[in-house]
């Protein structure tokens, strides 16, 4: 019954496939610390955004390696308002004198309503 057995390779045992001409997706690696200590490196897909924190194996939370502690604290400029930008070319005098130049205009009729 040897004899007239089958012979070659099992299936579903081997892959036929190797990795020759294969471009694989590119990674970045992305190292999180907990503060036991503990470093992970995950590996993500390039241009990939990255979480802050991960979970660490002993149920810690992780932050990334690279990630500064000290940017929350910078100090950033307000934003500027119309009016600040206003300010910063008339003082409120002038800008009071030229809203009454103004509703002068409107009640004599050069300036007309709108309706």
């Amino acid at each position: 019954m040897a004899e007239r057995s089958l012979r070659g390779m099992s299936i579903g045992a081997k892959s036929l496939e190797s990795d020759a001409n294969v471009d694989f997706a590119a990674r970045t690696e992305v190292a999180y610390v907990c503060p036991r200590g503990h470093r992970t490196i995950l590996p993500f897909a390039e241009g990939a955004d990255f979480p802050n924190e991960w979970e660490c194996r002993c149920g810690a939370t992780a932050h990334r390696e690279d990630d500064k502690a000290g940017e929350a604290d910078e100090i950033t400029k307000p934003t500027r308002t119309h009016w600040d930008m206003l300010l910063e070319r008339r003082s409120e005098d002038e800008l009071k004198a030229l809203l009454e130049k103004r509703l002068e205009m409107h009640r004599e009729g050069w300036i007309p309503d709108y309706e």
